[in-house]
């Protein structure tokens, strides 16, 4: 009988050791986001526009551009009626591709501006 009972606490400990292991180390969870911090604010996409845009949609427009492109105002319209998402989006040399001559925007620029729109075209 004594040794049953050590037989089933030597078989408990094993098993608590055993159910203890695992290879998931806190480097593999991966932390939640707070998606108030990951929300696009004109004020990063501004800096893109700023540095790409404006020698053509400055004040005045050079180039025979349509419009401005120095507001938040301007460049919301621009998102929403005038297709700008997809002039920045379109392949190296393809007609109607923004910048005027290109070279294209980065990849991570254009996906920063859309998802600022995805993100409701937030001013701040």
């Amino acid at each position: 009988m004594k040794n049953n009972s050590h037989l089933l606490i030597y078989s408990l400990i094993i098993s608590l050791v055993l159910l203890g292991c695992t290879t998931t180390t806190y480097d593999d969870i991966e932390p939640v986001g707070d998606p108030i911090l990951d929300i696009v604010t004109y004020q990063e996409v501004k800096s893109i526009i700023d540095n790409n845009c404006l020698n053509c949609h400055g004040n005045p427009p050079q180039n025979n551009a349509p419009m401005q492109l120095i507001t938040y105002d301007n460049v919301k319209e621009a998102v929403l009626n005038r297709d700008l998402i997809s002039k920045i989006s379109l392949n190296d040399g393809a007609d109607g591709l923004m910048p005027l001559g290109g070279p294209r925007l980065s990849q991570a620029s254009i996906d920063l501006i859309s998802e600022w729109e995805e993100d409701g075209l937030l001013e701040n």
